[in-house]
């Protein structure tokens, strides 16, 4: 069994003894959404002992006592060393003046079941050189932090109190932002449909709240056998998904048949 501390990812606890879900469920409700496989994956993958603490309300020394019984050896005394190795504050974030900060809380829209991408694009298109953009979210939006990474901004993303994560996009430098309408580019969107026939897999995400929709994509394509093609039911474009794909070397077509209803057809060819 592992030797852990209070800067130990969650992802490790799991990987090294399976029954340490329902430990870490036990301390907190809040924990209940580890329940789900694709929040576990994002959110074990990048939470620490320490920054779980956090969003269960509890401390490292409960996480130690429900894990100990299970055979993990608890390193102590690593704390204070961890706690120094913390990766600092960006540069950006030592200059950057309350003026040039933009602020956007998206909880409200998420929970009204909206999708707030086009206005933090509007907001990022408004953004001159040497200002920021600050999101409020319950989650890290890590799709967003990598599309806009792409286009030269800076980030950097903190959890205060409770599940509220706080992120930063400072531009830089000129960039290209992308627009929140990309080309659909469904003109042989049958086509390929039929080149497939017999070899798809077909998943409907319309249902699910984000960052849900793209986690069970990317999810899926991890599990497709080579050689087929996967098709989404989906509310919307996934602006978000696009750069992903293409860097995955997929290919795409999608075609909005009415609002709300988005046919997305992922292969390669």
């Amino acid at each position: 069994m592992i030797t852990i501390n209070a800067q130990t990812k969650i992802a490790a606890l799991l990987r090294a003894n399976p029954a340490a879900l329902e430990a870490i469920i036990s301390l907190s409700p809040k924990f209940n959404k580890l329940r789900n496989p694709l929040l576990r994956k994002l959110m074990a993958s990048r939470a620490t002992i320490a920054m779980a603490s956090k969003i269960g309300g509890c401390t490292p020394e409960d996480f130690f006592a429900k894990l100990e019984p299970l055979g993990f050896a608890i390193d102590r005394s690593a704390a204070e060393e961890q706690a120094a190795a913390r990766v600092p504050r960006p540069e950006f974030m030592m200059h950057l003046k309350p003026d040039d900060v933009l602020e956007l809380d998206v909880r409200p829209i998420l929970n009204e079941g909206k999708d707030p991408f086009n206005l933090i694009l509007g907001k990022v298109k408004a953004l001159s050189v040497g200002q920021a953009l600050k999101i409020t979210n319950d989650f890290e939006p890590i799709p967003l932090i990598q599309l806009l990474g792409r286009q030269g901004f800076e980030t950097w993303s903190e959890m205060v109190e409770g599940n509220t994560w706080h992120t930063w996009f400072f531009k830089a430098g000129p960039g290209t932002i992308p627009d929140a309408k990309q080309p659909a580019n469904s003109d042989d969107l049958e086509a390929w449909m039929k080149k497939f026939e017999g070899r798809t897999t077909t998943i409907d995400v319309r249902h699910l709240e984000m960052p849900l929709p793209m986690l069970t994509i990317l999810e899926a394509l991890d599990h497709l056998p080579a050689g087929q093609a996967l098709f989404v039911n989906h509310k919307r474009i996934p602006v978000f998904l696009l750069p992903e794909l293409e860097e995955r070397e997929f290919q795409y077509r999608a075609k909005e048949i009415a609002e709300g209803d988005v046919k997305l057809f992922i292969f390669k060819a």
